[in-house]
């Protein structure tokens, strides 16, 4: 199928990216690996008037670690990049692992987290392991720099926290400290190739066998990928036992309201969160 027509624009900076996209306003989108934008596009879902591609403005594909601030990722670092990265492996591995479910190795190859994350699509499966882990979004405007916490960026059924003419240009990930591990687990029909049915992101900070602390971060069950807040409730200050860990799953189940879609009703989604919350504390325990 024919693609609807449009005019291709390529920035040489992100400030030139910036002001293109205030200028030209809500006819205009920003892309680096396209793959949420083209096949729409092809199914006449949605049309633009300019693509400004982002593929040719230097300095925001990198992979760094700090000490301090924890895993630093550009936001023209390719999904694949993420997934294979040596340094993403050893330091953040659910990281690495909610890149390696996304779509295809062709898709992966091409397609991005910030343009995973700037979607919004509640089914995305690297938002989750981002909340779950109080990822910060970096991002750039017309006039000023700022970064928007993962808790602040989505405000609705496909809508972010981006201002007019505001171009995410990458992320950075609070390092994982002693005591402190996280995990996360796509439920799909066929794994890495579907949309998630539903994806639990788990953080947990230990004191022994005490939890001090708890991030737990839901895909696909509700309007924008949410933090099941009474589910963490549920697990702060106690002995992390089998009985705890399937009150904090009850709870998730309780807090969620998804919808019934081709992929699966809401009831079926809301018991799967209730075994694969369970699941995914105890195999960030293991972590």
């Amino acid at each position: 199928m024919v693609l609807p027509n449009f005019e291709y624009m390529v920035p040489k900076t992100i400030g030139e990216a910036c002001n293109l996209l205030l200028e030209l306003g809500k006819g205009a989108k920003v892309f680096a690996g396209a793959t949420d934008i083209i096949p729409p596009m092809r199914d006449k879902a949605f049309t633009v008037d300019y693509l400004i591609d982002l593929k040719h403005i230097p300095g925001m594909k990198y992979i760094e670690y700090d000490e301090t601030e924890g895993l630093k990722i550009g936001a023209l670092t390719t999904l694949r990049e993420i997934e294979t990265s040596p340094l993403v492996k050893e330091k953040n591995p659910a990281v690495a692992h909610a890149a390696k479910v996304v779509a295809s190795t062709q898709i992966r190859a091409k397609g991005t987290m910030a343009g995973n994350l700037c979607n919004a699509s509640p089914s995305a499966d690297t938002p989750p392991i981002l909340l779950a882990q109080n990822a910060k979004v970096l991002v750039q405007g017309p006039n000023k720099d700022r970064y928007i916490m993962m808790d602040d960026f989505f405000v609705g059924f496909k809508k972010t926290a981006l201002e007019p003419g505001e171009i995410v240009t990458g992320f950075v990930i609070p390092p994982l400290k002693e005591g402190e591990s996280a995990a996360y687990i796509k439920h799909a029909v066929r794994k890495a190739m579907d949309l998630a049915i539903i994806g639990v992101a788990v953080k947990l900070t230990m004191d022994g066998d005490v939890c001090k602390d708890a991030r737990i971060a839901l895909g696909a069950v509700a309007p924008t990928t949410m933090r099941a807040r009474n589910a963490e409730k549920a697990l702060i200050g106690k002995k992390l036992t089998d009985d705890v860990i399937v009150e904090a799953s009850l709870a998730a189940r309780d807090e969620c309201s998804p919808i019934s879609d081709i992929r699966a009703s809401a009831e079926y989604r809301r018991d799967m969160i209730r075994v694969f919350t369970k699941r995914a504390i105890k195999q960030a325990l293991e972590g």
